[in-house]
């Protein structure tokens, strides 16, 4: 698979299509020596910005001398609702609530309808409340609803983009993102941060399923459609009326292009690739509206987007014409050289006009309340940035609409997962997916036949819809949290049925009853941004063992393989022991689309879904790796096509690459280790966050990204422990005799130190009676590093290694913990005291 794409892969389809928005034809004189990386704004297409409505512009006009610099400074923040009170909302004038993947009110990281709405009540009527202030300006609370209103229950789960961009509809994309903004305004949500525009380049990158395509002019034909069913058109009756909501092209820019696919990374690629290819999907998302922008966490050429005054002022507002608000991402501004997530002018200078400050928000009002005092931060754009911010809230209707329960569709549980909107999804999902191979024309299948269907994915709706779907990184989730929805299994049972046919299921691939066919549905387990990134294409089977299906077909049983993931991945093993294998992505809630295909439940029903990405032959992502099937491959029942013997080499085996020994990353365990929790006798494997035992409380915090640290609480002198344990303990004697170490990041989160024991080696039903007093430091983030030696010489038996890391510590301590893992430092003198 290319990582990169020529930019001769830019047809003129796509060139013609900027021409005619205006292209300036007069080119910037270089001056000098100039910076490789300098921006040409002229350079980039010029697009004519949208009218103003006078007298929209008119309101503002009165509005603006009307505030206080304190309720300007509001205007220009948004804080998530698991860190801000309605109260809060009012004292401080925020413009804006958001809700992370995993905030909703309650309990849960998702909410029924009269909890997200009870919400947005309070928020709304706080925003309005007078007192102390001359007018009040309504807040407005936004969402990622990237495929469907995913953090409601009962709301419709769409394919992911990945699969959305296979089926090369712009007509149904637009019904899609219209379905997603009526059941929006069902909770009371103004704003979603959709739609993502962009073109990733390498897959490795853990949110590749939120692109649509690796080429630009798939995703630049979807950008106006999506902006249209979520808002309506422009200038046309019902432009964000009933049933419609703010949209938000993400991520600006070249968040798809960053080296080897590191979330949050940096994009080293020319002005030209950044012009033509990344910005492909704004160059028909302005033109058709958008009302908000969203800045990128990623950089290009080293620059953080959300500092990049050329890009987000020069570019986006000069050239490009987008007269909307740029939204910054989950304190993106804390990431810019010489910012914090509390302080940050330069990104206000730059072009940003909404932080998004999630938990850091009142720090960032103090300090921008004084630079704009100080005139750190100029009047003049802080008035810019609140009159559009004005803008978008005017055209949206919200000084109009009234409190969120009283507009139309509002609290209305029947309106979700309407028969005819489930309808629009199932659709979709069978035009997203990609028939790979069908050896002698095994598909359709006979319904009337037995079908043996296996596979950790057949019964499960968590592991059709991915991550963002119910919480952040959608992991979980049992079936009954998915009302209004169907598993793929009961789509063939119910094909099944209908034909006479008879269904045998067994998730593991144990049953001894005969079949006609085998159906296997597996593939990635859900994941999010950071979390989800790879370090290579190798798919790692987890909830199944594949090498069944090969004993399926030495019994002469036919095998079609449904293989579910966010991104095409090297699997010639599993195309080689499969007749048919379908690329089925990630599909969502309306698994009887899955059913539809494999047993033409219609006449009209075919394969026409066709690759948005090229699909890798190797394992190793290279600039000269070859593709297995190119960009726009894909079978239907009656291709006269053939997939011979594959071959099983990775391309890994030559790379010689040793284990780095990741315990626990990015906020999860890494196979085969997970976490658990001991107290006495009490014995428990963490499943999700927040959980407890005995006096033990752990949760989630930030370390260098959302969510990818633990936050452990000791609440009693018990010394309960935290461990990373396995079943099958690991021989790590040669790694204690040579220079690895034992890894972690930690802090203290009193501002005095703290005092735990670590050790390893035990088993998960008995203590770790070796142990090494480690202090963590107070307040702030260090790396902690322990010679394997250290334990070795303790007496731990090296060579049964069942638990990487066990941590307890006395009644009040609380610490965070990140990154945990073997690393060999040959200069470092071996230490036991982790420093």
């Amino acid at each position: 698979m290319q990582v990169i794409k020529s930019l001769s892969s830019i047809s003129l389809v796509l060139i013609i299509s900027i021409l005619a928005m205006g292209c300036n034809e007069e080119k910037a004189t270089p001056k000098g020596e100039e910076s490789a990386n300098m921006v040409n704004p002229r350079d980039w297409p010029s697009i004519k910005p949208l009218p103003l409505d006078p007298a929209i512009e008119a309101q503002i006009d009165d509005i603006l001398p009307k505030l206080t610099l304190e309720q300007k400074v509001g205007q220009v923040i948004q804080a998530d609702n698991g860190s801000v009170t309605p109260e809060e909302v009012k004292k401080y004038r925020l413009g804006s609530v958001l809700s992370g993947g995993n905030s909703a009110p309650g309990p849960l990281p998702y909410a029924d309808t009269k909890s997200w709405l009870e919400m947005a009540d309070k928020y709304y009527n706080a925003s309005i409340d007078t007192e102390g202030v001359e007018i009040a300006i309504p807040t407005i609370w936004g969402i990622d609803a990237v495929h469907g209103h995913a953090n409601l229950s009962g709301a419709i789960i769409f394919p992911h983009n990945v699969g959305l961009g296979a089926m090369r509809n712009p007509d149904l994309i637009e019904k899609i993102a219209s379905v997603t903004a009526h059941e929006l305004t069902v909770s009371g949500h103004d704003w979603t941060f959709a739609p993502t525009l962009a073109v990733p380049q390498d897959t490795r990158w853990g949110r590749s399923y939120e692109g649509f395509s690796e080429n630009s002019e798939i995703v630049q034909s979807y950008g106006d459609r999506i902006v249209y069913g979520l808002q309506g058109r422009f200038g046309e009756e019902g432009f964000m009326g009933d049933g419609r909501v703010i949209s938000s092209a993400k991520h600006f820019l070249a968040d798809g292009a960053t080296e080897k696919g590191v979330d949050q990374g940096d994009a080293k690629i020319s002005e030209q690739e950044l012009r033509e290819v990344h910005a492909a999907g704004y160059y028909s998302a302005i033109p058709a509206g958008v009302q908000t922008v969203m800045a990128s966490f990623s950089s290009w050429q080293g620059r953080k987007l959300h500092g990049d005054k050329e890009l987000l002022t020069d570019v986006l507002k000069g050239q490009l014409g987008f007269n909307g608000f740029v939204v910054g991402d989950w304190n993106g501004h804390g990431q810019v050289p010489g910012c914090t997530n509390t302080d940050c002018a330069q990104s206000l200078n730059s072009g940003l006009d909404m932080y998004m400050a999630p938990d850091s928000w009142k720090g960032l009002w103090e300090s921008t309340l004084e630079q704009a005092k100080n005139g750190t931060i100029p009047m003049t754009r802080l008035d810019d940035a609140v009159r559009r911010i004005l803008r978008v809230k005017i055209a949206s209707g919200i000084f109009k609409k009234g409190a969120p329960s009283t507009r139309k569709n509002a609290g209305n549980q029947e309106l979700l997962g309407l028969p005819e909107n489930r309808t629009i999804a199932r659709q979709a999902v069978r035009e997203t997916m990609v028939l790979l191979k069908n050896n002698d024309g095994l598909l359709p299948l006979d319904a009337k036949k037995t079908i043996l269907v296996v596979g950790d994915g057949a019964n499960s709706v968590s592991k059709a819809c991915g991550g963002w779907t119910l919480s952040w990184q959608g992991t979980g989730h049992t079936n009954d949290e998915f009302p209004n929805s169907e598993t793929i299994l009961d789509g063939i049972r119910e094909a099944a049925k209908a034909a006479g046919g008879k269904v045998v299921f067994s998730a593991n691939g144990d049953s001894n009853e005969s079949a006609d066919v085998v159906v296997a549905i597996y593939g990635e387990d859900p994941y999010a941004e950071f979390q989800g990134d790879l370090e290579n294409l190798d798919f790692a089977p987890n909830g199944f063992d594949v090498s069944k299906l090969s004993k399926f077909r030495s019994k002469g049983i036919p095998v079609v393989s449904v293989f579910l993931s966010g991104r095409p991945l090297w699997t010639n093993p599993e195309i080689n022991s499969s007749d048919a294998f379908v690329a089925a992505w990630l599909p969502g809630s309306e698994g009887g689309g899955i059913s539809d295909l494999l047993f033409q439940r219609d006449p009209s029903y075919d394969f026409t879904g066709r690759l948005s990405f090229s699909w890798p032959n190797s394992a190793v992502v290279s600039e000269n790796a070859e593709a297995l099937f190119d960009l726009g491959y894909g079978l239907s029942y009656k291709s006269d096509s053939k997939v011979d013997t594959l071959s099983e080499e990775s391309g890994l085996e030559s790379m010689n690459v040793a284990s780095t020994g990741e315990f626990y990353n990015k906020g999860a365990a890494v196979a085969p280790w997970s976490l658990w929790l001991k107290s006495g006798d009490l014995s428990k494997q963490i499943g999700s966050f927040p959980t407890s035992v005995g006096g033990l409380i752990i949760s989630k915090t930030d370390h260098e990204a959302q969510e990818d640290a633990l936050r452990i609480k000791w609440t009693q002198q018990d010394y309960d422990q935290v461990r990373v344990s396995t079943a099958s303990p690991s021989d790590m004697s040669r790694q204690a005799n040579g220079a690895m170490e034992l890894t972690f990041s930690a802090k203290s989160f009193k501002d005095t130190s703290a005092t735990v024991k670590i050790g390893i080696g035990c088993d998960q039903d008995s203590p770790c009676n070796e142990t090494l007093d480690i202090n963590i430091s107070g307040n702030d983030w260090q790396e902690y590093r322990i010679s394997l030696s250290c334990f070795d010489n303790l007496g731990v038996d090296m060579t049964k290694i069942s638990t990487a890391l066990m941590i307890t510590a006395g009644e009040g301590v609380e610490i965070g913990l990140a990154n945990i893992r073997l690393e060999s430092d040959i200069d470092a003198k071996p230490g036991c005291d982790g420093k």
